[in-house]
C-alpha cells in the first residue's frame, strides 16, 4: 500500500509539475502508446547527444554554490528512504540538490525498485563543496548526481542509465563502469520553469479568416487547431499558461520544404511529427528531438482545411523577444502554418490535455452563461497562469510528502 502511494504520488508529481511548467497535447493525437521497450545505454553514451552544458541538455554553468552563498537556500535535502547516499564526507552534502534534481531522483528511485525488486538507487556523489570535480562541474550547483544500484551490479548500469533518461533527467551519461552521471537544468532557467513557448511574433490563424500574432491574442478569440483526422478546426483560445513579453531567449526553428514553413518554439515544447509522410504514424515529441527527414503537419499553399505533411529539412536556433504558451480548447494550435501542441515538459499529449480539463469546463460554463467577453477584457499579466502554477506546487507537495523522512 505504501509503495502504491509512492508510485501514484511520483507519477502525479511528474505530470502536474510538468504541466504547471507551461505547455501538452490535444485530445486524440495518437492512442495511448503501450509501454515501450527500454534499451540500455552503451558505455560512454549520453542522452541527449549534445554537450551537457548546452541549450538542448542541462544548460550553462551558473557558478559554484557554497554554504555561505545566497544561493545555498536553493538546495534542498533529500531524505528519501528508498535512496542510499554514500556520503563519504559524512556531511550530508550528497543529499543536497536542487528541487528539480530531487524530483527526478525520487522518480528514478521508484523505477529502480520496480525494475529490480529489492534493489535501491544509490547516490555516490551529489553536491560538491570541496572542489573534487572538474572546473564548472554541475555538482558544484547541486544539479548533478553520480549513481549506481545498491547491489553495485555493473551489469545493471546500462539499464539504470536508460531509467534515468525516462525519469526526466536533462542529461544522462554512462560515464564509466563505476557509475552513471545525471544532471538537470537550473531551477531559474526559463526552459526548466516555463516548459515550452512560442515567440510573441509567431502568427496564428483566426477561425473567421485573417491572422494575429500571439502577443495580440485575447480570451474569446477563435483560432485554428486540428482534430484527430488532421483537419483544421476552430478552437477557443482559453488563456496563456505562461507569458513574458519582454524576455529574450533562444528558440528552436523547424524548417520544412514543399511547402516551406518555419515553426519557432522552445526545446521542451511538444510538436507532432511523423517518420514518413503518412499521417497514420503521428506522435507528439519534444522539439529538441525533431530531426531533419521527419515530417510535420502544415497548412498547404491552397489553404485547404486538411493539413498535409511537410518534410523537415533544417533544425537550428534563433534569438527572439517574448515568450508565450497559448492554450486552446483542443489542446492543439496552428502556429506559422504548422500544427503544434499547446503543451510541453511531459512527453504525453493525452495526459497533459486531461490535466487541464477543469480549465475547459470553466470556459464552457462561461460560454453557456454568456460571460466570456467579460473575462476576455481582463488582461493577463506576465508570468505563469495561476492554474498551472497551482498544479506545479501540488505536484511538488505530493512527491515531498511521499519521500520526506526526517533525520533521526
Amino acid at each position: 500500500m505504501v509503495l502504491m502511494r509512492v508510485m501514484l504520488s511520483a507519477s502525479l508529481c511528474l505530470l502536474l509539475a510538468s504541466a504547471g511548467s507551461g505547455c501538452g497535447p490535444g485530445r486524440g493525437y495518437g492512442k495511448r502508446r503501450p509501454p515501450k521497450k527500454l534499451t540500455p545505454l552503451a558505455l560512454k553514451q549520453f542522452i541527449p547527444n549534445v554537450a551537457e552544458k548546452t541549450l538542448g541538455a542541462s544548460g550553462k554553468y551558473e557558478g559554484k554554490i557554497s554554504r555561505n552563498s545566497e544561493r545555498f537556500k536553493d538546495l534542498t535535502p533529500n531524505y528519501n528512504p528508498d535512496i542510499l547516499f554514500k556520503d563519504e564526507e559524512n556531511t550530508n552534502a550528497d543529499r543536497l540538490m536542487t528541487q528539480r534534481c530531487k524530483d527526478k531522483l525520487n522518480s528514478l528511485a521508484i523505477s529502480v525498485m520496480n525494475q529490480w525488486p529489492g534493489v535501491k538507487l544509490r547516490v555516490t556523489e551529489g553536491w560538491d563543496e570541496d572542489g573534487h570535480h572538474s572546473e564548472e562541474s554541475l555538482h558544484y550547483e547541486g544539479r548533478a548526481v553520480d549513481i549506481t544500484t545498491s547491489d553495485r551490479d555493473k551489469s545493471k548500469y546500462g539499464m539504470l542509465s536508460r531509467l534515468a533518461v525516462e525519469a526526466g533527467f536533462d542529461w544522462v551519461y554512462y560515464e564509466s563502469k563505476a557509475h552513471i552521471h545525471c544532471s538537470v537544468k537550473a531551477e531559474n532557467s526559463v526552459a526548466a520553469k516555463s516548459g515550452g513557448c512560442f515567440p510573441g511574433s509567431s502568427m496564428v490563424m483566426l477561425a473567421g479568416g485573417g491572422t494575429k500574432t500571439l502577443n495580440e491574442l485575447q480570451v474569446g478569440d477563435k483560432v485554428l487547431a486540428a482534430d484527430q483526422q488532421g483537419n483544421s478546426v476552430p478552437s477557443d483560445f482559453l488563456m496563456f499558461m505562461d507569458k513574458d513579453q519582454h524576455i529574450s531567449r533562444e528558440f528552436y526553428v523547424l524548417e520544412t520544404d514543399e511547402p516551406c514553413r518555419r515553426l519557432t518554439l522552445t526545446p521542451a515544447h511538444l510538436v507532432f511529427v511523423m517518420n514518413n509522410n503518412s499521417s497514420s504514424g503521428i506522435m507528439a515529441v519534444f522539439t529538441s528531438k525533431v530531426k531533419p527527414g521527419q515530417w510535420l503537419l502544415v497548412v498547404g499553399n491552397n489553404q485547404s482545411d486538411h493539413l498535409i505533411p511537410a518534410r523537415v529539412t533544417r533544425v537550428y536556433t534563433e534569438q527572439h523577444e517574448g515568450s508565450y504558451a497559448p492554450m486552446t480548447s483542443h489542446g492543439t494550435i496552428i502556429v506559422d502554418h504548422v500544427l503544434a501542441s499547446c503543451y510541453a515538459a511531459v512527453e504525453d499529449h493525452d495526459l497533459a490535455h486531461w490535466v487541464f480539463a477543469p480549465v475547459r469546463l470553466w470556459h464552457s460554463f462561461l460560454s453557456l452563461v454568456g460571460m466570456v467577453k467579460e473575462f476576455s477584457s481582463v488582461h493577463q499579466v506576465d508570468g505563469v497562469h495561476w492554474y498551472p502554477e497551482l498544479l506545479y506546487y501540488v505536484g511538488r507537495w505530493l512527491l515531498d510528502s511521499s519521500s520526506f523522512h526526517p533525520l533521526s
